[in-house]
């Protein structure tokens, strides 16, 4: 079996990681350990670090006690892949290496080789902006410097890592388990690259990254690397412009020196892709690149409602998901899925698309199929509609959602009165972890307010278009997701749950189905899907709901 490695660059490939992630929790991965890298030059990213805390809770979830953290990998159920996380960024965060300018002066060169430093710096680069500015929030859409950069620090951190003092820091000691996983693992190792070809980080990032990788490990080997490049599988997204922002005021950029500017985004895309496709490199290291991009009409602006200067990075740069970050998920899934001798036979990086459908005013129509093809399209739905049911009816059914209520554990409290008391001894902390993650997935009351997570964020980007799931699946108010049916979340009522029982609501007759298949032989899990009473909780849920659905009848 192939050996699953992930690469997260930038801002964009965070957002990318987390529709991946949630995929795993919908059970898209069975029987899979995926080992994951986040890499960025802004360590303090808003949006590193919510999908940073995002798998946390992830493995929170499959983690039964302080021995079995992050689980084992299951299968046909919630949760199922296992998820390996390692962290490394370049630090830009002293005052020597804040700014390329400062990197050229480095300490132990002599005035002679400083002089030539600045000559080719001045060559390449503008010294009033691009040499001054700090680089801690990314490279700003300035790909030349980028790539250099970002492959010098990797190669640094090796350097680093190899001397083993007391000098080497977390990221580099994380960067370099990662590095040895993959060379142990070269002769079946997959590696997928989340990033975008239109900003500063990712597209420096992807033409550079697997030379990157092997030197890396010739350096912490000794030149003992068995990493072939010829023989590991690569793939990336080629992401393309799909949000916008406001034009920097003159003041903003005469403090930042350079801020990337959204109405640039196309021709930057143009001119990554060009320079991808005649790349020699990047042509004979990637075997499929999967191109994605979205309607020029249809960009959301991050700016609406912001006021002041425009976020280069930083903790405040959370920006909103989108579906075009989910298809990169999809991606990674498509090419975690080819046959291996398919891929192998590539010979120069192969392009993908896929086309969607469109009603007959221009709004796009997403099913299933359009994400994963027609062969997978129902088992897509079915997973992912399954784990929209479970967070309804956790935070609303239980109103997991509120800030003082443990959803999950009211649930249990009502199947103990059904007389299916099975998964009592669960105690609130399980209980609470899996609120926590649903929370993220899909919504939370604060203050009076609903908090949009993951999934919500993804329908609102479709903007008039469908995706998946009726729209009443995405209730917005408080009020009205109190009263959402988890059983009719699809617009095709062959989908919606059975009615059980002479009392009470729709909505009350079809959660009775759900609990009249929990107390069922059918339902019951297998060692495959769990062996820890939470383990088995999750898959038995995740059994009844599927079952409930009708796509397997």
């Amino acid at each position: 079996m192939d050996k699953f490695f992930l690469i997260a660059i930038g801002g964009t490939g965070m957002r990318c990681l987390e529709s991946f992630v949630h995929l795993c929790a919908a059970g898209l991965f069975d029987n899979q350990t995926i080992e994951i890298l986040t890499l960025d030059t802004d360590q303090n990213n808003g949006n590193k670090e919510r999908v940073e805390n995002l798998i946390d809770l992830y493995n929170k979830v499959k983690t039964n006690d302080n021995a079995t953290r992050g689980g084992e990998q299951r299968s046909n159920t919630f949760f199922s892949a296992k998820l390996n996380l390692y962290k490394f960024f370049t630090d830009y965060s002293v005052a020597k290496r804040m700014t390329l300018s400062a990197l050229a002066a480095t300490q132990n060169l002599t005035n002679e080789q400083r002089r030539d430093n600045q000559d080719l710096n001045d060559l390449l680069f503008d010294r009033e902006s691009v040499q001054q500015f700090k680089l801690d929030h990314g490279y700003r859409a300035q790909t030349h410097l980028g790539s250099l950069l970002m492959y010098h620090g990797i190669l640094e951190a090796a350097i680093n890592a190899k001397k083993g003092d007391s000098n080497v820091k977390p990221q580099e000691k994380e960067l370099s388990k990662y590095l040895q996983l993959l060379n142990q693992n070269s002769a079946n190792a997959r590696v997928f690259v989340f990033g975008s070809v239109f900003g500063g980080t990712g597209a420096s990032s992807i033409p550079v990254i697997p030379i990157a990788i092997s030197e890396a490990l010739r350096i912490l080997t000794g030149g003992n690397n068995v990493l072939n490049l010829n023989k590991v599988l690569f793939g990336s997204t080629l992401l393309t412009d799909y949000f916008k922002f406001n034009t920097p005021t003159n003041a903003q950029l005469k403090q930042d020196k350079v801020i990337a500017d959204s109405h640039n985004f196309a021709l930057n895309s143009q001119a990554a892709l060009s320079f991808y496709n005649e790349d020699a490199t990047v042509r004979k290291t990637y075997k499929r690149m999967y191109h994605i991009g979205w309607p020029s009409t249809l960009k959301i602006n991050y700016s609406e409602g912001n006021a002041g200067n425009i976020t280069t990075g930083g903790n405040e740069q959370k920006n909103a998901c989108h579906v075009a970050e989910l298809m990169c998920a999809v991606a990674a899934y498509d090419f975690f899925n080819a046959n291996r001798k398919e891929l192998e036979s590539i010979g120069e990086a192969e392009y993908n698309f896929r086309t969607v459908g469109v009603d007959d005013n221009g709004n796009m129509q997403l099913t299933g199929a359009s994400f994963v093809g027609e062969e997978r399209g129902e088992i897509f739905e079915n997973k992912l509609g399954a784990l929209l049911s479970l967070a309804h009816i956790i935070l609303s059914k239980f109103e997991g959602a509120h800030e003082d209520t443990n959803g999950t554990a009211s649930l249990l409290n009502y199947l103990n009165d059904a007389k299916f008391p099975v998964y009592n001894e669960l105690n609130d902390t399980q209980c609470a972890e899996i609120d926590e993650y649903l929370k993220e997935f899909g919504y939370k009351f604060t203050k009076g307010d609903v908090n949009f997570g993951w999934i919500y964020q993804i329908f609102k980007s479709v903007g008039a278009g469908k995706f998946i799931f009726a729209p009443d699946a995405f209730a917005t108010d408080i009020d009205s997701l109190h009263d959402i049916d988890p059983g009719t979340i699809f617009a095709d009522e062959q989908h919606h749950w059975n009615k059980s029982g002479l009392i009470g609501s729709g909505a009350t007759k079809r959660f009775n189905t759900l609990v009249d298949l929990l107390k069922k032989e059918d339902t019951l899990p297998d060692e495959a899907q769990g062996t820890t009473l939470k383990e088995e909780f999750l898959a038995q849920l995740y059994n009844a709901i599927t079952i409930a659905q009708h796509f397997n009848e």
